[in-house]
């Protein structure tokens, strides 16, 4: 199966998904900017790959707007000179406008990373020789005061269901590329590669899992100074970069 049938496939499911408070609306950038999903997927996503970095969700400024995992929006213009139509989702929190390109806002997690990715190996190719940037969770959570609302913080009830999709299409993900790390960007991606693949003997015990710090603005360690913090951590699991 391709990555871009085995992405459509989840769409579809997900698209059947009902979440109760206190989420307000979902975003889904799979669907609405799946012009932009496509060409990330079949551009840079040709396997085998040797890191499959798993993220959390989509930032309110990142991949909500952009449709690629840690979307930046310049990054994903400039580094990764991707280009296509953004499409506003059928329920929009007046907050949180879906703008696309066009997004005035940055998001520093996306920044961060891609800045990392442009810093140790200059262009967006050398960087998708090695690997591949992967959200477990492709939709966005608003509340009703316009808050972002990552998936840890939903009710049981409506996370198995989604956590089942989710699952499947991370598994997917890992049988077509082959990595030999999985590497979790922060402790819940992370557990989630660790239970998602549990489930896959296919996979066997030859694919390792790991963890780099998150870029998010909201760590302290990662606002003095994450690059350093994410070279470190590659360096431990045995990947050399760059």
């Amino acid at each position: 199966m391709s990555l871009v049938r085995a992405t459509l496939n989840a769409v579809k499911e997900l698209q059947a998904l009902r979440f109760g408070p206190p989420v307000a609306c979902v975003y889904d950038p799979l669907d609405y900017a799946w012009d932009l999903h496509r060409q990330w997927l079949e551009r840079f996503g040709r396997g085998p790959k040797e890191v499959l970095l798993v993220g959390m969700n989509p930032g309110p400024f990142g991949m909500v707007q952009t449709g690629v995992p840690f979307g930046e929006v310049e990054a994903v213009r400039s580094w990764l000179g991707l280009r296509g139509v953004v499409q506003r989702p059928p329920h929009e929190h007046e907050k949180r406008p879906v703008l696309g390109l066009s997004c005035p806002r940055s998001e520093v997690s996306g920044r961060r990373l891609w800045g990392w990715a442009a810093s140790r190996f200059v262009t967006p190719m050398r960087f998708a020789r090695r690997f591949f940037v992967h959200n477990y969770c492709p939709l966005a959570f608003v509340g009703d005061s316009g808050a972002n609302l990552t998936p840890d913080k939903l009710p049981k009830g409506d996370t198995e269901p989604l956590f089942r999709i989710c699952d499947r299409l991370l598994r997917t993900v890992a049988e077509i590329q082959r990595p030999s790390w999985v590497v979790g960007v922060g402790a819940f991606a992370e557990q989630r590669i660790r239970s998602a693949l549990a489930a896959s003997p296919s996979l066997g015990a030859g694919v390792r899992i790991g963890r780099i710090p998150h870029p998010s603005p909201a760590s302290p360690a990662a606002n003095r100074g994450w690059e350093r913090l994410v070279d470190e951590a590659f360096a431990a699991m045995g990947i050399t970069i760059a």
